[in-house]
């Protein structure tokens, strides 16, 4: 069975008064995220899910203790009813912003906030383990795997080599000021340069350039008109004239620069749909990002074959860089697993931490942060 978990284990004389019997237990999974908190209630028996709670965001470097504790509260609140509360015996924890040691400002947030989430609510696990979301996504693959890498390409972008359900190195992932590149910022951001490119006659001609600016709410009259048909060939305009074109420059960088810099990623979808209508320059940005990526799998020195654990919106099913990425993992003879979010992985490892306690000597408990 997935995860080894063995039931049967459970000391009589590990449960307190009102303790839960074994078929009665359940843990919570948490996946926080840059966008969004999500709890899960699952059976700790079979890891069958039970109930689901969404809320803010959860990265524990970025949102404050007191939001990100708020935050949880109304996540663990929708995914627990009151009456189950007193039967949890685990909560793991996947956050964003939570790399490194027990020592680390992230991993330090995050265990302050949940703690005081679940003192809230009621729940008194015996054990709690926080760890990175990657970490937490990596052990949402089929079968669990305990060692291998893990890949995530949402706003930013990191890969990580995973020994023992624990991070051991990290490659990139180092914000939008200076790393992430092939995340969505990235891509974003690359939209908008090739739009002043196109601009200042720097650069080819992009749909982006009237995307973006349609995006930002420049004046129809000072956008380009179509260079690329739907179908991908050149159609027939007018010239972008020098004064529309410095019109476009003067409400475009005011526009940007004006709000965070992490808003560039919203201009990521863009450069997805102009690549399907034939776009040269955003194909080339995809494959780009993708590269980026792939980089850094090499740096992680993988063996050809292992396990390649992948998430974020980037990814997937209907990922933009999903079959840019498959060319260039394959050549290093890897191929990635995708994963929705890490909620199934917290599920899993809160099922382990479940089972350790199962199995501790009487008096003993499993280490809280793991």
């Amino acid at each position: 069975m997935s995860n080894e978990l063995n039931q049967d284990s459970v000391r009589d004389s590990d449960c307190g008064e009102g303790a839960p019997s074994v078929g009665d237990a359940l843990v919570v999974g948490l996946d926080a995220g840059g966008t969004r908190t999500r709890a899960v209630l699952a059976s700790a028996a079979d890891g069958r899910p039970l109930g689901e709670g969404v809320a803010g965001p959860g990265n524990a470097l970025t949102v404050p203790v007191p939001q990100l504790t708020e935050h949880l509260v109304e996540a663990i609140a929708q995914a627990v009813p009151v009456s189950d509360r007193p039967r949890v015996t685990a909560v793991a924890g996947g956050f964003a912003g939570a790399a490194g040691t027990a020592d680390e400002p992230g991993r330090v947030n995050a265990r302050t906030a949940l703690t005081e989430a679940l003192r809230r609510l009621g729940i008194p696990p015996r054990g709690i383990r926080i760890c990175s979301d990657i970490e937490a996504a990596f052990a949402a693959a089929p079968d669990a795997p305990a060692d291998g890498l893990a890949l995530v390409a949402g706003t930013g972008a990191v890969a990580m080599r995973i020994t023992a359900r624990r991070c051991e190195k990290t490659v990139g992932g180092d914000g939008w000021l200076l790393g992430d590149d092939g995340g969505g910022f990235w891509i974003g951001r690359e939209a908008v340069r090739v739009a002043l490119r196109m601009a200042d006659r720097r650069g080819d001609d992009t749909a982006l350039a009237a995307l973006v600016g349609r995006e930002l709410g420049v004046l129809e009259e000072v956008l380009p008109e179509a260079v690329l048909s739907y179908e991908g060939e050149s159609g027939a305009r007018l010239p972008w004239s020098r004064a529309a074109r410095e019109a476009y420059r003067r409400y475009v960088l005011p526009a940007v620069m004006g709000e965070p810099p992490v808003r560039l990623a919203r201009f990521a979808p863009l450069v997805a749909g102009a690549a399907r209508a034939g776009d040269a320059l955003a194909g080339a940005i995809l494959d780009e990002a993708a590269g980026h990526l792939a980089d850094c799998v090499r740096a992680l020195e993988p063996r050809p074959g292992e396990a390649v654990v992948a998430t974020g919106g980037l990814l997937g099913p209907d990922g933009p860089l999903t079959v840019p990425l498959d060319r260039h993992l394959n050549a290093l003879g890897l191929t990635a697993h995708w994963v929705p979010d890490g909620s199934r992985g917290a599920v899993a490892l809160a099922r382990l931490l479940h089972d350790a306690d199962a199995d501790a000597v009487p008096g003993t408990h499993p280490e809280k942060d793991q």
